[in-house]
């Protein structure tokens, strides 16, 4: 058995996430109030109550899914005795998810991530104006055929790339709003089954997050790091890294570049991963995983069940 850890992106937060991991680990709870802290506020309340349109906000969404997954990871480690670090080949993350993976290895403290998932979140919603940018999923397309398609919603200075390759025929593109609603008219035109608009407030991995990927450099430079003690795969990079310095220059490559999950996928195949963990909230990662190679064991945990069900297996 060989094992890749991931942990999800921004779309799978929910109302009610991470409410059973605390009320029955300790290792949780210290989680999510070593989060509320370092935020000044009640995240774990939000997370659990709502409102849900609160919990929705990228600055809110971003550290929430990271306390989520980072709570498994604690109640694994502490609660089962499991050190993932001798387990896992790898570790990866979508998008936000990377931040996730990074703090499983060990590259920042637990309090320093949601710090930084906050300015992160707080940077993207402000390097773009609400209306300006939009993201839209083209469906029944593959990535190397995307091109043509980019290339005829570009119009003028509205522009659109391939912000992220999730799985073969799933490839979601990022940019102006015009560029993405020529996207939505003509994708069908270009081999596309389907185009779907996404409900997201800005135009996330695109190079209209240049202003965000400057704060986050910025941020990262002042925050204590380490090396990996787990290889991670990057986003930009599709292969592993585990010098802290490389993690930090592709996390903010990360904010404007596309987000190479198939190509994640593909490197842990030709690893010889055998099982693919998605730790923390939804069921996405696992369900590309199965979608990108049926000979993975893909799942999802993110409850007390799942998780002890893992912790049974491993």
């Amino acid at each position: 058995m060989k094992y890749a850890f991931v942990f999800p992106g921004q779309g799978s937060q929910y109302v009610g996430m991470g409410r059973d991991l605390y009320e029955n680990f300790a290792s949780a709870r210290d989680v999510f109030e070593q989060v509320n802290e370092a935020l000044g506020q009640n995240l774990y309340q939000l997370m659990t109550e709502g409102p849900e349109a609160d919990l929705m906000l990228t600055a809110n969404a971003q550290p929430a899914l990271m306390a989520h997954s980072l709570a498994v990871v604690a109640v694994l480690e502490k609660e089962f005795r499991i050190k993932l670090k001798d387990k896992a080949a790898f570790v990866a993350g979508h998008s936000l998810g990377e931040y996730s993976a990074a703090a499983t290895a060990k590259v920042f403290s637990l309090a320093d991530t949601a710090k930084l998932l906050r300015t992160r979140g707080l940077a993207m919603q402000k390097a773009v104006p609400v209306g300006v940018g939009g993201m839209a999923a083209v469906l029944g397309v593959s990535f190397k055929d995307i091109d043509a398609l980019v290339e005829a919603c570009n119009e003028g200075k509205d522009i659109c790339v391939a912000a992220n390759d999730n799985s073969d025929g799933q490839v979601v593109l990022s940019g102006h709003i015009g560029a993405i609603e020529r996207a939505l008219e003509i994708a069908t035109e270009f081999g596309a089954k389907r185009c779907v608009k996404l409900p997201v407030s800005a135009p996330f991995h695109s190079p209209l997050m240049s202003p965000a990927a400057d704060v986050m450099q910025k941020a990262l430079s002042e925050v204590e790091s380490h090396d990996a003690e787990i290889p991670l795969i990057a986003n930009v990079l599709a292969e592993p890294i585990t010098n802290h310095k490389e993690i930090i220059e592709n996390l903010v490559k990360q904010v404007t570049g596309t987000v190479r999950w198939r190509e994640t996928v593909e490197f842990m195949k030709e690893q010889n991963v055998t099982d693919i963990i998605e730790l923390g909230a939804g069921k996405v990662l696992s369900n590309l995983a199965k979608r990108g190679a049926s000979t993975f064991n893909a799942v999802s945990v993110g409850n007390v069940a799942e998780v002890e069900e893992l912790a049974k297996n491993l």
